[in-house]
């Protein structure tokens, strides 16, 4: 008969708390559509052919190949997909990410270039309404391409992201735009 190692277990030492017990995390069942994630799969192979530069028989195959295998193989690190709620907001809230990835570019090299420029470097603490971990994962990505800011740490506990900003007058401002541009639209798209 077997015991559990947790019910006889010793009290912790003075100050010290004791930890739960956990339980072990199950594998990940293995999916049963030969697409687990279709979009990826999609992307993999035509970034292939491009790769590639040719759309010989056996290149198709390679690319149909590796558009199948990969995604299976990353299920772990992946995840489920996710599917976004208002797939038509995706491609406008594109172009707003790129027109806003231009204008700080043009920004950050007057910054860069300009020797009279004085940059005020800023820790800006945005507060996240969502808790949608694709649309927090984006929201932090698209804060770090877009040029002059960073995301720093994602506090799940507090449901922040700290940003650091190249140059900013105001942290209250920059966060509401942040809010406003990015995470509203995000929030719309993945619910």
């Amino acid at each position: 008969m077997k015991t559990d190692p947790t019910q006889h277990a010793a009290p912790p030492p003075s100050g010290e708390v004791a930890a739960k017990p956990t339980k072990p995390v199950p594998a990940p069942a293995v999916p049963r559509r030969w697409l687990t994630h279709p979009a990826l799969s999609v992307l993999l192979a035509l970034t292939w052919l491009l790769l590639q530069q040719s759309v010989e028989t056996a290149q198709l195959l390679a690319a149909a190949t590796l558009g199948v295998i990969v995604p299976r193989l990353a299920l772990p690190l992946l995840g489920p997909p996710t599917r976004p709620r208002a797939p038509w907001l995706v491609l406008r809230f594109t172009g707003i990410v790129l027109w806003d990835i231009v204008v700080s570019n043009v920004t950050v090299a007057r910054i860069v270039l300009n020797p009279a420029s004085r940059p005020q470097p800023m820790w800006v603490p945005v507060a996240l309404d969502t808790r949608h971990p694709t649309a927090i994962t984006l929201l932090a990505t698209i804060i770090t391409t877009t040029p002059g800011t960073v995301s720093c740490v994602v506090d799940d506990e507090r449901g922040e992201i700290l940003v650091h900003a190249l140059d900013c007058q105001d942290p209250a401002a920059m966060a509401a735009q942040i809010k406003e541009r990015y995470e509203q639209p995000l929030r719309e798209i993945f619910g």
